[in-house]
């Protein structure tokens, strides 16, 4: 007679084995009621021998207490972000710069459909899912491992094959059409709040603190490579690894495909928006990836991307609607945009209500009108923009429109500068609509990434008196924040949480968060690799513009916010108020600061995407061929012929060894 651990074991092999046959192979071998009933037999079974119990069974997807917090993730490899084409000539275009520095006349590329999704990083050890995370900024994402587990074809533990000890996977979290029409049903069943799109429902789902609700979501994932990888190896080509995958237990778009040449990827790309519509999940457009992996690590990236895939998009989606209404709303940078208020429309899966006009020259170039009937386009996340203004339907006694010559929201004169497109409301912080963004940006997750305070939340504190700076935020009680409306004791206590937890950031996020005019997540970076924060204060443009990437614009635009003491009090203010990070010592302003290291060979125990992030990280360069300009070498086994020609030109060469030492030695961010 079978005992109660063989009985176990039998029931795990065959639910996973049933699992990955509906949800990797697409070819259920039982029904729903047989699948059901062995769960429950497992379940009873797990219930009576409570120490036979292991993560990795089918019954512990989901967890019973719901989270305070998500905490952060840093990932070992950037989850870097797609250059994009937009027509046949771009991505011949991508083609002709991949085979030119390969010196190849034809190379075969894999392509897959680019799912409107959320990036997911999926960490397995020894084949146990360990940890998943979004992709947040790249470097930086959210642990989702308890909600993770709750998705069905995410298996806890991978096949029995030859998988590396450690395996990063990465892919897309998402709803297909289907499941997004039955959530929307089941949530206007409750009297709750309907989704706009699957991609919004995906996010929302994904980002639950409590697990339990998670799992009521039908969510799927799609793997599309690999991150990190120790102690084993990989197939050669990106094709085949996405068939490893598959055989490891991963699910993976069956309508993936390996192609040969740029021509075969436009009749590819031409298949797959022909039958687009009929897909059972959304797409935005088709990604070709090369496909051998030595051709990639030869091609190596640039700044965000990789130089070896681009994303060809799909055109973005029009629709005609009416102009009910032309508002102007002010941004935290007091720029006044013109906004339409349109006849509720659906475009691209989602109805649109409000389309941007950008700005003066704008409306008056396109001469968009109040009772106008326009066509309206929409691509992906991006805001919703008017196209251009059907005439032969304007109604009689239309008139342009005209931008204010004062704010709207504080009556501040709104100019423009010299040089610039853009009206501005010269109100400063004085300005209601610019004190609320820069609230608001200051809480956004790039920034110090403030978890439950959004628009709305801001609007209330602001006009209850309680904030009128970032700085306020900081001295906010719970007894006054529970007393506005919709909020209570519990979400006042969790948003000063939030507010205490946010204080621990890095220096370049709160140099972000500070909304400084052009300062974005990669000069934030950049600068604070380069000054501590009172040096930045009393820096000069040309000091400024020392730093890469930024040029007399940008620099002005830093001089000219460190030298207003209003935003140097508040910046006061949010410092003695305990914002803090760990290191404050500019990072490399060093002997590595713009060097150029090539890597070559097998090194011991890095990859050549680790080496090069950790070179990056400290502000070197990193080449894919050695030139005269090299200064360092970094030597694996099997180095070929850089090797050779480094010698030749007398370049430094290093060991992993020498490089990690040489890491180790310069100063940190």
């Amino acid at each position: 007679m079978a005992t109660p651990e063989a009985k176990i074991a039998a029931l795990r092999r065959q639910l996973n084995e049933y699992s990955y046959r509906y949800h990797v192979l697409d070819d259920p071998a039982v029904s729903d009621a047989e699948y059901d009933s062995l769960y429950r037999q497992l379940a009873t079974l797990e219930y009576e021998h409570p120490h036979l119990v292991t993560p990795d069974s089918p019954t512990q997807r989901v967890g019973e207490q719901p989270l305070s917090e998500f905490s952060e993730v840093r990932h070992e490899l950037l989850m870097l972000s797609l250059d994009n084409a937009f027509s046949d000539a771009e991505l011949r275009a991508f083609d002709k710069r991949v085979r030119e520095r390969l010196g190849l006349t034809d190379i075969d590329y894999a392509a897959e459909v680019k799912l409107d999704g959320l990036a997911i990083s999926l960490l397995f050890q020894h084949g146990k899912l360990v940890r998943a995370a979004t992709r947040g900024d790249g470097a930086t994402g959210e642990d989702v491992t308890t909600n993770i587990r709750t998705v069905k074809s995410i298996p806890l533990a991978l096949r029995a094959a030859a998988h590396p000890a450690k395996l990063e996977v990465r892919g897309e979290v998402f709803m297909t059409r289907a499941g997004f029409e039955a959530l929307n049903d089941r949530q206007q069943a409750h009297a709750e709040k309907l989704f706009a799109n699957p991609r919004n429902a995906a996010a929302g789902s994904l980002r639950q603190l409590d697990p339990r609700v998670t799992a009521t979501r039908p969510l799927q994932f799609l793997a599309h490579g690999i991150g990190a990888v120790e102690q084993g190896t990989l197939p050669s080509s990106h094709f085949a690894t996405l068939q490893a995958l598959q055989v490891w237990g991963l699910p993976v778009s069956p309508d993936s495909a390996r192609v040969a040449g740029v021509d075969e990827c436009i009749r590819y790309y031409r298949e797959l928006a022909a039958k687009r519509a009929d897909l059972p999940y959304e797409i935005d457009g088709i990604v070709f990836k090369v496909d051998e992996r030595r051709h990639r690590e030869e091609l190596g990236f640039v700044s965000r991307a990789p130089r070896w895939a681009i994303a060809y998009k799909f055109p973005p989606e029009e629709a005609v609607t009416e102009v009910l209404e032309i508002e102007v709303q002010v941004g935290r940078t007091g720029a006044l945009t013109p906004v339409a208020r349109l006849q509720p429309v659906r475009v691209g899966g989602v109805t649109v209500t409000n389309a941007t006009l950008h700005n003066a020259d704008e409306i008056r170039r396109k001469d968009v009108r109040v009772g106008d009937t326009v066509s309206v386009r929409r691509a992906g996340d991006v805001i919703p923009e008017v196209v251009r203004v059907i005439t032969a339907q304007r109604p009689a006694g239309a008139t342009a429109f005209t931008m204010p010559a004062q704010c709207p929201v504080c009556g501040s004169p709104a100019v423009r500068t010299e040089g610039e497109v853009a009206i501005r409301c010269r109100g400063g912080l004085h300005c209601r609509a610019q004190s609320i963004q820069s609230i608001i940006h200051f809480a956004s997750r790039a920034a110090l990434d403030i978890v439950g305070l959004g628009e709305k939340l801001v609007e209330q504190l602001f006009d209850a008196g309680l904030v009128s700076t970032i700085a306020d935020l900081y001295h906010l009680e719970q007894d006054k924040v529970a007393a506005l409306e919709r909020m209570g004791d519990k979400s006042a206590a969790n948003l000063l949480q939030a507010l205490e937890q946010s204080k621990n950031t890095r220096f370049d996020r709160f140099l972000y968060a500070l909304g400084i005019r052009e300062v974005g997540e990669t000069t934030a970076r950049n600068l604070a690799r380069h000054f501590r924060l009172d040096e930045l204060k009393q820096a000069h443009a040309e000091a400024l513009c020392e730093v890469r990437d930024i040029g007399p614009v940008v620099a002005a635009n830093i001089v000219q916010f460190f030298g207003d003491e209003r935003n140097i009090a508040i910046l006061e203010q949010v410092r003695a108020a305990g914002v803090r990070w760990e290191d404050e010592q500019p990072g490399p302003a060093d002997d590595l600061q713009g060097k150029i290291f090539v890597i070559t060979g097998t090194l011991p125990t890095l990859s050549r995407a680790q080496a090069k992030e950790k070179l990056l990280a400290k502000g070197a360069k990193v080449s894919s061929s050695v030139s005269a300009a090299t200064n360092y070498l970094v030597v694996g086994e099997n180095p070929g012929g850089k090797l050779d020609k480094a010698t030749n030109l007398g370049t430094i060469i290093l060991t992993e060894a020498e490089l990690l030492e040489m890491l180790k030695g310069s100063s940190k961010n």
